[in-house]
């Protein structure tokens, strides 16, 4: 399954990200690298609590 994220810059430095289709799933890093891994993990939480809350 492919999930859209929009990745942004920070005006402290380094980058957040939100997942639209997943309200509320937003992470950041300090590298686009980093923001990528903490938003799979993000997605992954976001998606075990939509399978419990089923």
């Amino acid at each position: 399954m492919k999930i859209r994220a929009i990745v942004h810059s920070a005006e402290e430095g380094g980058y957040w990200a939100e997942v639209p289709a997943l309200p509320g799933c937003v992470t950041e890093g300090d590298t686009i690298e980093g923001v990528v891994a903490n938003l799979q993990d993000a997605i992954e939480s976001t998606d075990q609590v939509v399978e419990i809350a089923v």
